[in-house]
């Protein structure tokens, strides 16, 4: 089976991790990429890493071009996609958006976060979050996926097992997330810039940040009752990278919390459970779709932390969209997806 895909918007850093990807799929033919200001100019020539691998030029976006593919990936800013999806959609192609057109079921809350009434409300209720190690089984015969955020791909893998176990209080959770600069984009913006993000570290979006309503209902969908949660992203000074530190109270005596997520995430093949008193770091993720976990328990008190860390632009948007894309063709899981994590 070939594939035949294209990418609306491939000139951010999403969109330029899904090209490096794409380029190697053993059963991908990458027939298209997107780009309004870039079109006629070679996708090498933005980004030289693809050198060798992808001779295609950008094109402005075309309908028909566009429904000529079997599959669709938007890595484009919200908003976008679902304009664009229902008449792809119809012409049979499948869609998967790295953006959060999808991701928010009820159509008031995606515009008390976003701000601007949902194009497709009819929609919401057909896409599938594209989380795999919750998802996996709709996920094969879906049309539309919503990838998940960066982050709460993070913190659900991190909370999942203890909120599906009941062994921890739902109304009790905090997540204090850290994150690289690229998760802001490729754009230019002062709070960016390396001299005023270099050196630093700082919380932002405490009040409420628009990933809050999707881990919520992620997690809302596991629990025993209404999740509470306390969410505080910081930008970071590192290129690319999440580490997630989140907190739950417990309701009893756990059998077993390392056993806990070992079995919850045994045979996922992009989940690492760490051994006992692990710390993992972001830099063991760069360029890897894993996830890697480990979960402690202070001073065998009343409190579970857990350590979750991924590479917010392969785990955290391309490489999930790939699996996902995997999923829904039918294809080996890890297609495209086996290298082995950069280091230093």
């Amino acid at each position: 089976m070939v594939i035949k895909a294209g990418v609306v918007g491939g000139t951010g850093y999403t969109g330029a991790e899904l090209l490096r990807l794409l380029a190697t799929h053993p059963q991908v033919e990458l027939a298209l990429v997107t780009s309004r200001s870039q079109a006629g100019s070679g996708v090498a020539e933005m980004f030289p890493n693809l050198r060798g691998h992808l001779e295609l030029s950008f094109s402005a976006p075309d309908d028909e071009a566009l429904r000529s593919c079997d599959v669709v990936f938007f890595a484009t800013p919200n908003g976008v996609a679902m304009e664009m999806a229902p008449d792809l959609l119809a012409a049979g192609v499948r869609v998967i958006d790295l953006a959060a057109d999808f991701r928010i079921r009820d159509p008031a809350e995606w515009e008390r976060w976003y701000g601007v009434a949902h194009a497709c409300p009819d929609l919401l209720d057909q896409a599938v979050y594209g989380l795999p190690e919750v998802n996996r089984t709709a996920l094969r015969e879906a049309r539309l996926v919503a990838c998940p955020g960066c982050y709460p791909t993070a913190v659900q893998l991190g909370f999942l097992p203890l909120l599906e176990e009941r062994v921890v209080e739902p109304g009790r959770l905090i997540a204090d997330v850290k994150s690289g600069v690229s998760g802001a984009g490729r754009k230019a913006a002062v709070a960016t810039l390396l001299a005023e993000c270099s050196e630093s570290m700082k919380a932002y979006a405490v009040p409420g940040h628009r990933h809050l309503p999707e881990i919520r209902q992620g997690l809302d969908a596991v629990s025993e009752a209404r999740v509470g949660l306390v969410f505080v992203p910081h930008l970071t000074p590192m290129i690319r990278g999440i580490h997630a530190t989140l907190y739950a109270t417990l309701k009893a005596e756990p059998a077993g919390l390392q056993e806990l997520f070992e079995q919850r995430y045994r045979g996922e093949p992009f989940v690492d459970v760490l051994p006992p008193g692990s710390h993992p770091e972001t830099r063991s993720v760069k360029g890897g779709n894993v996830c890697r976990i480990a979960v402690h328990r202070p001073q065998g008190g009343e409190m579970v932390v857990v350590l979750a860390v991924i590479d917010n632009l392969v785990k955290g948007a391309a490489g999930q969209a790939i699996q996902n894309m995997n999923l829904m063709y039918g294809l080996n899981e890890s297609a495209g997806l086996e290298a082995v994590a950069s280091l230093p």
